[in-house]
């Protein structure tokens, strides 16, 4: 199987119900950052975290998996075989996993910088591209169906990629980059 096509050299692609659609769509550009965050993961994964962050990350590109396909596929469509999708479950699982790291880590009474090694700043890296495809999902949402689970798993999977950055920094011995305003900027 050859990997291209030649079928999206005009800028159109297909979703799961066979609609053409632009590649600049809100909802291509929507399952695109979906992607992204999943490579970015696979970034932060590379950069060796600790083996039991390494097997949440795992997860979570499978979770992003179902993500991006859940998004290339209209809600309302006759698509002709049964798509995955997120449930309240998977954002109650980040929820718990949020709750278990974070009783591990110092509290938190100021802001921090994005940082420390590198599985920390790469998994910042990776919120920060959450962040975009949870943006992108809201606008995607306010134009069509696309459930609440998409939002609502980002923005948790975005707080989590926060609380797995500094476990990673924790866990190499880094502390957090506290920021400290400067007085003398108005």
């Amino acid at each position: 199987m050859k990997i291209y096509t030649k079928k999206g050299d005009k800028g159109k692609t297909r979703l799961f119900n066979n609609e053409c659609v632009a590649k600049d769509s809100l909802r291509v550009e929507a399952y695109g950052a979906v992607d992204e965050l999943n490579a970015a993961l696979g970034f932060a994964r590379a950069q060796r975290p600790s083996l039991e962050i390494d097997r949440v990350l795992n997860e979570l590109q499978s979770d992003l998996f179902v993500l991006g396909s859940d998004m290339a596929a209209p809600r309302d469509a006759k698509i002709g075989r049964k798509i995955p999708r997120l449930s309240e479950n998977d954002v109650k699982r980040l929820e718990q996993i949020i709750d278990r790291y974070d009783m591990k880590l110092p509290p938190l009474k100021q802001f921090i910088l994005p940082g420390g090694g590198l599985s920390g700043a790469a998994l910042h890296i990776a919120r920060t591209v959450c962040r975009r495809a949870e943006r992108i999902s809201v606008k995607l949402s306010q134009q069509e169906n696309i459930g609440e689970i998409p939002v609502k798993f980002l923005n948790r999977l975005s707080d989590l990629l926060f609380i797995l950055s500094r476990a990673a920094n924790y866990n190499q011995g880094i502390k957090d980059a506290v920021w400290t305003p400067s007085d003398n900027k108005k």
